[in-house]
């Protein structure tokens, strides 16, 4: 299975999810971070990210009879690459999309099952924001939101932090015009209405 089948499917990218910190986890582990993933689906998807050469296995040891795992995400090799995706059709980018969308849910979901869910006190949010962008101001709104987000994924875990799931979605929801823009009938600031 290539890198994109593996990371488009919502049980495994969701084990990317858990996995991206750079700690090392158990299957055990996992499964109590997808509570609501049955412990076979998170086995046999751990499985199936390790034949991928996606999770490394950096320890075992004997627990009750059996050996238990721990592994590390190969995070260089959870991604896609530019190529693939400049290559990728629209059934592909919808396939994503589906995948990204189901993901997103199962993950919001999960948070408000927690019994400690408080969506206020937690600063969740979902907003979505209509721009008019030229290619250019699109270009650089980009590489100012990666600098943001960039900056911070280095952050490592501890006591003060909790592991928060961003998901920026862009995209453009008419085509371009090819028609000038109306003419802008505001008045000056400082204007005098009639």
């Amino acid at each position: 299975m290539d890198t994109v089948d593996l990371l488009l499917h919502p049980v495994r990218m969701r084990l990317v999810h858990a996995m991206h910190d750079g700690r090392t986890r158990t299957t055990t582990e996992l499964c109590a971070l997808l509570p609501d993933v049955s412990k076979a689906t998170v086995y046999r998807h751990v499985g199936l990210l390790a034949d991928g050469g996606l999770l490394a296995v950096e320890g075992e040891q004997r627990v009750r009879g059996s050996v238990e795992r721990r592994y590390r995400l190969h995070r260089t090799r959870a991604v896609i690459d530019p190529d693939t995706i400049a290559a990728m059709s629209p059934e592909d980018y919808r396939r994503g999309f589906a995948v990204a969308m189901a993901t997103l849910l199962a993950e919001f979901n999960a948070y408000l099952d927690r019994e400690d869910a408080d969506p206020t006190a937690d600063l969740v949010g979902f907003r979505q924001h209509a721009l008019w962008l030229s290619r250019d101001e699109l270009i650089e709104m980009i590489g100012e939101l990666r600098e943001v987000i960039v900056a911070r994924m280095s952050h490592a875990p501890s006591p003060e932090r909790t592991r928060h799931l961003l998901s920026p979605i862009l995209f453009p929801t008419e085509a371009p015009s090819t028609e000038p823009p109306p003419p802008d009938l505001t008045p000056p600031r400082g204007a005098a209405r009639g």
